[in-house]
């Protein structure tokens, strides 16, 4: 039989700044970056979705970037869109279609950017939109939580729910730049500035052990919202999140997902729960659980157990729901470990501790033992 046969690779770079009022006048990073980026003579379209929660919270932001674009005649500021934020931004389909017609009336092309400012759902959702639009618009995150600015906005992965399940729709795009302005994290609730620490808490788990260390040590700054604490953790997670994209397997054409410990139940608690529970709650949640279950299936001992859920508590951060709670067989959670395995593919790959900053790669869970693991931490919740 003949056939004909290619290879190539392509090469992704983008930059995470830190930095913090992005669009102060004296602060030129934004529109330098651009600039240097140029293709072309014209002056590049600039686009921007802006989540409303941030803009409620930060009323001169949008005159803030007019003004700043002043600064930049080489720039062209074409539009500002303003859309709702949390995980409502990627259960409604109609937003996407929003900005993509947005990108069609205002002739967004692909030398031009659309600028995602927002929590991670509006950049996972603004991300899907640069993506497919012209088979990918230049697009920049502007991360405005602890979750999107040490996790999500620095990675490679957008998309929406569909069918009800999370990120069913997506791709693999990466940024061309992100910025994380630390003046953002000012206006956070509480309940974002906690819950976002818990992805800083699994890569430590599974990376980096003198990082849990210092997450330990530093827990009680952090929870009294220590910006230079909160600025070192968002600094150190995001490294570690792209080490392991530039090392491991980015667009997750395999099965293992490493960085996925603790989400296989965080993903289902936030759909059992109408996704009305923050990303960072649940995983935070899921981490207990796996955890746990690490400890009884002879992996972890128990001494860096009660490391992990003394953090917890320090950080104020949930171990377990009623949602997780498991009967039968047919539990929800059950179901959604089940659901994790025909996302990846057929073939489960879950990872669990062998020790604080170790993890491991399993393809089979006990419903036994995660039953038992899910009794065990609803028993010393009640405590």
């Amino acid at each position: 039989m003949d056939f004909l046969q290619q290879s190539f690779s392509v090469r992704f770079d983008y930059k995470v700044f830190f930095t913090t009022h992005l669009f102060s006048p004296e602060n030129p990073a934004f529109g330098k970056f651009i600039e240097g980026e140029k293709k072309k003579d014209t002056p590049p379209k600039v686009f921007f979705v802006l989540d409303e929660g941030v803009v409620a919270h930060h009323p001169d932001l949008i005159n803030g970037i007019r003004s700043y674009f002043k600064g930049f005649p080489s720039l062209q500021l074409v539009e500002e869109m303003i859309i709702p934020g949390g995980e409502q931004a990627k259960n409604d389909e109609a937003l996407f279609h929003k900005i993509v017609a947005a990108v069609n009336t205002r002739k967004i092309d692909r030398h031009s950017y659309l600028v995602a400012i927002g929590g991670g759902s509006v950049l996972d959702l603004a991300g899907y939109a640069a993506a497919v639009s012209h088979r990918g618009i230049r697009h920049i995150r502007i991360p405005t939580t602890v979750l999107s600015q040490n996790d999500s906005g620095v990675g490679v992965k957008n998309g929406i729910n569909y069918f009800k399940k999370k990120n069913f729709l997506g791709t693999f795009a990466p940024p061309v730049a992100v910025f994380n302005d630390f003046h953002f994290l000012t206006t956070l609730e509480e309940v974002d500035w906690r819950s976002g620490i818990s992805e800083a808490i699994k890569v430590a788990l599974i990376k980096d052990a003198p990082f849990f260390q210092w997450l330990v040590q530093n827990a009680t700054l952090l929870a009294k919202r220590d910006m230079p604490a909160m600025q070192y953790l968002i600094k150190r997670c995001a490294d570690l999140h792209m080490q392991h994209i530039r090392s491991g397997d980015p667009f997750e054409m395999g099965s293992a997902r490493p960085l996925d410990f603790g989400h296989w139940s965080a993903h289902k608690l936030e759909q059992l729960a109408g996704f009305n529970i923050r990303h960072g709650e649940a995983v935070a949640i899921g981490i207990a659980l796996d955890s746990v279950y690490s400890h009884l299936s002879g992996r972890l001992s128990r001494e860096a157990l009660d490391q992990i859920l003394e953090l917890h508590q320090v950080l104020g951060l949930g171990i377990t729901h009623p949602l997780l709670e498991v009967s039968d067989d047919k539990s929800p959670l059950l179901l959604g470990l089940e659901e994790f395995r025909e996302h990846l593919g057929g073939r489960l790959t879950i990872t669990l501790l062998n020790d604080i900053g170790k993890g491991e790669e399993v393809h089979e869970m006990d419903s036994a033992l995660i039953r038992k693991a899910s009794e065990w931490l609803k028993d010393l919740s009640s405590r």
